[in-house]
């Protein structure tokens, strides 16, 4: 057995992913910034338009304590924004798998939320919560509480019928069926909607910040905008995007260790 053969069974499975998943980032970021920086040389980009990744870097560094601050205030809205949203789901999902009569209520009212675009909800909010966190809060926690729901709700009522059978046999109640039995069943589908979900949160925090705000990256990059300041939009919109695919990547890793039994 060659010495490269040993390292790789001493390394972890899991490691070894975390790994892989870490460089093929890593290469299609390279690949990103290359096509980015080809793109303002080969058809000479004026700054005012598309600032080259060097342009931006540096600003990065130039304007980094007001970044820090925004992003600390968005990242801050969109974690909350989280977990509103993903503890509506789970107890709406447990409303419908209980209460038949309700389900068939509330069911037409969440396929309605949804026909409704965001945008047209923010102001509404902004008026009712202020222009403060809670306002964006609340509008994360929106665009997040239908996928989450219907993950949720799908994962309990298609728990597997030879489960439920055993149980009963051995003289489970209601309770334990649900919290023994349909809940561990429903993770996978649960987890699910959480990817999903941690994707789409931030953009109900910065269409908050759009619509009305005083701090946050979306705040900032449309004070960006109106002042010409393309570099520090697109240093604000960099920040946003690896703050959201570090956000996923952490919630990939958190619910694979704790859902070990989820099919690959």
């Amino acid at each position: 057995m060659t010495e490269s053969v040993q390292i790789r069974y001493l390394i972890p499975e899991q490691h070894r992913g975390i790994s892989q998943s870490l460089m093929r980032i890593l290469i299609s970021f390279a690949v990103i910034m290359g096509l980015w920086q080809a793109s303002v040389v080969t058809f000479d980009m004026p700054a005012f338009i598309l600032p080259g990744p060097a342009a931006v870097l540096s600003k990065l560094i130039e304007r980094s304590e007001v970044l820090w601050h925004h992003t600390i205030v968005t990242s801050t809205e969109v974690i909350l924004g989280l977990l509103l949203g993903l503890f509506m789901g789970l107890f709406f999902a447990l409303q419908m798998l209980l209460f038949a009569p309700l389900r068939r209520w509330l069911l037409p009212i969440l396929i309605t939320s949804q026909a409704i675009p965001v945008f047209a909800i923010a102001p509404i909010l902004m008026l009712w919560l202020g222009y403060g966190i809670a306002s964006k809060v609340v509008m994360a926690a929106l665009i997040i509480f239908f996928p989450v729901t219907t993950c949720c709700y799908d994962g309990l009522r298609h728990t597997p019928s030879g489960y439920l059978d055993l149980a009963k046999t051995m003289g489970a109640t209601r309770w334990q069926l649900l919290w023994k039995i349909r809940l561990p069943a429903a993770l996978p589908a649960l987890a699910s909607g959480v990817r999903v979900a941690v994707v789409v949160a931030p953009i109900g925090a910065v269409i908050g910040e759009w619509v009305g705000s005083s701090e946050g990256l979306g705040y900032l990059m449309l004070q960006a905008n109106a002042r010409m300041f393309v570099d520090e939009m697109f240093a604000a919109l960099f920040i946003l995007a690896f703050f959201s695919v570090s956000l996923y990547f952490t919630a990939d890793v958190l619910l694979k260790k704790a859902i070990p039994w989820q099919s690959k």
